[in-house]
């Protein structure tokens, strides 16, 4: 598939609505990434624009002043919408969606049955590029940029997890998935790669078409 080739839902061809968490963080990174895939993006400032989404991400930015904005009443919205449809958390939005956080430890939307460490790979100036190999069949165990931003780390992964992609000489996991789940520690976003959000829009896509 050509990069500039939109991902649609087949059954009206007409694009994917995909939402982005936007009460703070790298949320407009991910919006262009998006609309250069083709999906209509919707940047969710209010709980209620969930019933309109075929999916969503969960940018980076800080956890928790992610559930401080989201109020009780916004987490519980989200934690519905995460059980029936698409999510995507990058950094800040994969440590929201597990089951487990540490250091230190706070609520999750429970999507993923994970335990992760906030700040793992150290502060803002340990900020670095690594690669890392995607290791889905399809893709060969083939090379991927990463950018690491204050990251966290994947410390264990459940029964029903899908490691997608691994970091290092110790393989340790950095995008996962489980069922309509998925989530990456790093920031796909500010690389040229576009495999990990291409990989989200068929999720969607296929979920649509269920």
């Amino acid at each position: 598939m050509n990069q500039a080739d939109p991902i649609r839902n087949s059954e009206a061809n007409v694009p994917l609505r995909i939402g982005v968490l936007a009460l703070q963080g790298d949320f407009d990174a991910h919006r262009r990434r998006l609309q250069e895939l083709g999906a209509e993006v919707v940047l969710v400032k209010n709980p209620k624009q969930l019933d309109a989404i075929d999916g969503l991400i969960i940018p980076g930015g800080e956890s928790g002043t992610f559930l401080k904005l989201l109020g009780d009443a916004g987490f519980e919205k989200l934690k519905q919408f995460v059980r029936v449809k698409p999510t995507f958390g990058t950094c800040a939005g994969a440590i929201l969606l597990a089951t487990e956080v540490e250091n230190p430890k706070q609520a999750g939307l429970g999507a993923l049955d994970i335990r992760i460490r906030r700040n793992a790979y150290g502060r803002q100036i340990d900020s670095s590029i690594r690669q890392g190999r995607f290791i889905q069949p399809e893709l060969a165990n083939s090379p991927l940029e990463m950018v690491f931003i204050r990251a966290p780390k994947i410390e264990r992964v459940g029964p029903g997890v899908e490691v997608i992609a691994t970091e290092g000489d110790a393989a340790d996991p950095v995008a996962v998935r489980q069922g309509i789940a998925m989530a990456a520690t790093f920031h796909p976003e500010l690389s040229d790669d576009t495999r990990i959000h291409r990989a989200f829009l068929d999720l969607v896509s296929n979920e649509k078409e269920r």
